[in-house]
């Protein structure tokens, strides 16, 4: 979806927006199209007054508790219910309708047709649903943070992004198709998805990327973002 957003997905407009839109966003309740114009708001100035994101990152680096109470409002639901209601409101409201509308048409085949195929109505919601308004939200916030927590606004990408050396049990569950290289990401958003690695090690050889900039990977990363006092970037990796 993120790849779709920024017209990577496929050379063809019509088909990166048309699969991006029916077969990768809606399936997951995102709009798209408001996801794209904010996404790129994003970009073009991280940390700026017109920053869209700002709020997942500006309250770090946080006490441990703060970040705990965070995390369990996400795991319980609290986060989803706000990211959910929206979308209901969206069917109300005559600019957003059809998107709404769209969307939870969406959620209707995809509901139909997990009936269908196991006999049990509640595969939808307890394994697509659910998991949304919960796991995802624990997810999210955990990878927004790495991404840009406790940062700041600047020219120069390497202080407004994080850099994390990527696991394979990282990237399989946490950050796949390559979105662990944000920082290289944030260099030049035009690389697409599969070219992110190569990019990366083109930086590091250029000496852009250096173990100084580098966290050995996201625990150490989660933790540093958890203590007040902590520097951001870490010293050495």
């Amino acid at each position: 979806m993120h790849e779709a957003a920024h017209k990577l997905l496929f050379s063809d407009k019509r088909w990166n927006d048309w699969i991006g839109t029916w077969v990768i966003a809606y399936p997951v309740f995102i709009p798209i199209q408001l996801y794209r114009r904010v996404h790129f708001a994003h970009h073009q100035d991280e940390f700026g007054p017109d920053e869209p994101d700002l709020a997942f990152y500006r309250p770090y680096p946080c006490t441990r508790a703060a970040l705990r109470r965070r995390l369990l409002r996400d795991a319980i639901g609290i986060s989803g219910w706000k990211n959910f209601t929206p979308l209901i409101k969206n069917t109300t409201t005559p600019r957003l309708r059809r998107i709404g509308l769209s969307i939870f048409a969406v959620q209707a085949v995809l509901w139909t047709v997990s009936w269908l195929a196991t006999g049990h109505w509640w595969i939808y919601p307890l394994l697509w649903w659910l998991p949304w308004m919960t796991q995802w939200r624990v997810i999210n916030r955990l990878r927004s943070i790495a991404e840009h927590g406790g940062m700041e606004r600047s020219k120069d990408r390497r202080a407004t992004s994080h850099n994390v050396r990527q696991s394979l049990v990282a990237r399989f569950w946490f950050v796949p198709y390559h979105t662990g290289w944000h920082l290289a990401h944030h260099v030049d958003m035009g690389v697409p998805w599969r070219n992110l690695p190569a990019y990366h090690a083109e930086l590091e050889r250029a000496g852009y990327v250096t173990d100084a900039l580098t966290y050995p990977d996201y625990r150490a990363l989660w933790k540093a973002l958890s203590s007040a006092a902590a520097p951001i970037p870490p010293a050495s990796a």
